[in-house]
């Protein structure tokens, strides 16, 4: 078992089905078990993806003192991951609504509060002895970050969408990552050659960048080389919101454990097919026994 640090957003989430992009004006449409609220925010969906995948989990976050925050207080210890660093000093607790079509594609409408406008400091001690300390690119992590950098962590990070190596708003975490994820859905060149160049400037050991259908490309450093795995086909896609999420934490879990970070991601392209079965970002997650199972049945 891994000790794995996470510190990231927690929200709750509202999915809500529709026909297509765009959406056309009417009243009231009846969508009937098409609308649905669950815990959810990056922080959350990587947190309960690696308890999932049997790692321990250290939480921090910012939450609100409402009821919503004492829903996710409630998941977090059905999930049993470790809550004593989020603390509830907001009054109303982030909120996402995301618009699905029948395709999968997703729209998300994401209310943060005021939490952008607040830092969070972790007391000396605080970040546990851990084998990977996750921080998302959350303005409340700035100094958080830091201080995982001055313990020596390994840290792993997220950008998501990125169309600039030079962003402004990514740039400290994107300098201090060891495994740096982001997503092509914003790309202005080639995806090797965006890598390429974010290597470049910030000289990640690991750098992988999640492709949706087209799979997934990763920079190896210390290999000097370039892995291309193609998408782990699934005939039942219901929802990819989180698709990034599971990719990210799976890889993390993996490589947590001593995996190769090609075997690492092999891995985690399983685990990201089977999530988007699920209607719901920190849901459809399955255990390091199927993940081998369902990669058993792909070689053959």
């Amino acid at each position: 078992m891994s000790r794995i640090f996470v510190s990231g957003l927690l929200n709750i989430e509202c999915s809500v089905n529709i026909g297509q992009f765009p959406v056309e004006y009417y009243p009231i449409d009846y969508c009937f078990f098409g609308v649905n609220s669950c815990v959810g925010g990056v922080g959350f969906n990587i947190a309960k993806a690696l308890s999932v995948l049997g790692d321990e989990v250290d939480l921090s976050s910012i939450i609100g003192g409402d009821f919503e925050g004492d829903r996710i207080i409630q998941e977090l210890d059905k999930e049993s991951v470790g809550h004593s660093l989020v603390s509830r000093e907001m009054e109303s607790t982030p909120a996402s609504a995301v618009l699905i079509d029948k395709d999968g594609k997703r729209r998300i409408q994401c209310d943060l509060k005021d939490i952008q406008d607040r830092r969070k400091h972790l007391e000396d001690g605080q970040i546990p002895p851990c084998h990977i300390a996750v921080i998302c690119n959350i303005n409340f992590n700035r100094e958080i970050l830091h201080q995982a950098k001055a313990l020596n962590k390994i840290i792993a990070t997220d950008v998501h969408c990125l169309s600039d190596i030079y962003d402004e708003y990514n740039r400290e975490f994107m300098e201090n990552a060891d495994i740096l994820f982001l997503s092509d859905e914003a790309l202005p060149c080639e995806a090797e050659e965006f890598i390429s160049q974010i290597e470049n400037t910030c000289g990640n050991p690991i750098i992988v960048m999640g492709r949706g259908s087209k799979g997934a490309l990763m920079y190896v450093k210390s290999e000097n080389k370039f892995y291309n795995l193609p998408a782990v086909y699934n005939d039942n896609v219901v929802n990819t919101v989180g698709a990034g999420d599971a990719l990210f934490s799976a890889f993390i879990h993996y490589y947590a454990k001593g995996l190769l970070p090609y075997d690492a991601l092999v891995r985690a392209q399983v685990f990201a097919s089977a999530k988007i079965s699920a209607n719901g970002a920190s849901k459809g997650f399955i255990t390091e026994e199927e993940i081998e199972s369902r990669l058993k049945a792909l070689r053959q």
